[in-house]
């Protein structure tokens, strides 16, 4: 079968709904399919806010390292087996024939939504949750037009069919976690009282909430060093007591999730979440909001702590307890790592390949 997957832009730098796409390529070109992924240098329907001076400047040379240059994915392994197509924009003119397409971000499916059939039977892989940087009208519209739909969790499912109102032609297939790269390389036990974080600027991310988080704790219990990881440069705030990663690749991120006891996420809402995932796979113990999607692999009290959003408060509480008790630390971290082995690509290919092939479909 011939796939084609178009995502929103050049793979400069670590992006989740990225690696997914990127996961799903490799396993489906070892299972014999021809995969193209295509890279749009800019979307014609998409434009950002007015920027400030300072992000005028860098949105114009970011656009000229990309006439430039050519992207390398050192963040994440990629099957040479894979076809990584490079194009001005992901209009039908620039998209080979296929028998499947798969629009992957709200700003795709608009396009992908106008393609003629040689382009293949329209698919959406679903793992937007809000806006961002657009409208929520243009979002829900996407969910309404004639794709089947792969839905990245049962909550972000939902979601979806309270707006369209209904069910056909969608199945929630959960994100997978690679397994032979996020593994267990230090001991749960003798670990330090160390806290990992990702910070990004996303919006959703409430990266501000997270290190509201740790200031709480350091108030009150100082015993506990943390590091924060991230796609773009230390930011301007952090605390002397934070060290931070920039531009980690995967072989670093491995060792970083290692290096930690406990995971810490301040999201307000996730498609699926993949760093808590990551971290589980890795033995860390999570301590998270409940921002929906964790939900698939988090179960507060069992796999992880959970607590609500926009409630530093709240999730200080919880990281406080994990780190005076470590009983509760390497109980959930233990039944976070075997409950994290249930989620692999190769279940979720297989599910993707009996949805593709599906007589309906």
């Amino acid at each position: 079968m011939r796939i084609t997957f178009v995502l929103p832009g050049y793979p400069w730098k670590p992006v989740g709904g990225f690696r997914v796409v990127y996961e799903y390529a490799n396993q489906l070109v070892a299972r014999g399919h021809e995969v193209i992924v295509v890279h749009p240098r800019r979307l014609p329907n998409w434009n950002l806010p007015s920027p400030n001076l300072y992000r005028w400047f860098r949105r114009k040379v970011g656009h000229l390292r990309n006439i430039v240059l050519k992207p390398k994915v050192e963040w994440q392994p990629i099957d040479r087996r894979v076809q990584m197509l490079y194009v001005p924009e992901p209009t039908a003119r620039y998209v080979p024939d296929a028998d499947v397409v798969f629009a992957t971000a709200w700003q795709t499916a608009e396009l992908v939504s106008r393609y003629l059939q040689t382009k293949g039977r329209k698919f959406y892989l679903v793992q937007d949750f809000d806006s961002f940087f657009g409208s929520k009208e243009r979002l829900e519209a996407t969910w309404r037009e004639q794709f089947k739909m792969v839905i990245i969790s049962h909550w972000l499912f939902e979601k979806v069919v309270s707006v369209v109102g209904r069910r056909e032609g969608m199945t929630v297939i959960p994100d997978g976690i690679n397994h032979q790269n996020f593994r267990l390389l230090n001991d749960i036990i003798s670990r330090p009282k160390r806290v990992a974080m990702m910070y990004s600027q996303a919006g959703y991310k409430a990266p501000e909430d997270g290190l509201k988080t740790l200031e709480i704790c350091r108030d009150k219990f100082r015993e506990f060093q943390v590091i924060i990881f991230g796609p773009s440069s230390k930011p301007e705030r952090l605390p002397f007591w934070i060290e931070y990663k920039a531009n980690v690749d995967n072989e670093m991120l491995v060792r970083l999730y290692n290096s930690a006891s406990i995971f810490l996420s301040s999201s307000v809402a996730e498609g699926f979440s993949l760093p808590p995932a990551e971290a589980m796979a890795c033995g860390c113990a999570v301590v998270a909001t409940d921002s929906g999607g964790i939900r698939e692999y988090a179960d507060h009290g069992k796999t992880a702590l959970l607590s609500p959003p926009r409630d530093p408060e709240a999730l200080a509480k919880n990281l406080l307890r994990i780190l005076k008790d470590d009983n509760l630390r390497i109980q959930l971290a233990r039944a976070g790592h075997e409950r994290i082995k249930e989620f692999t690509w190769d279940r979720s290919t297989d599910l993707l390949e009996q949805f593709l092939s599906h007589k309906e479909s």
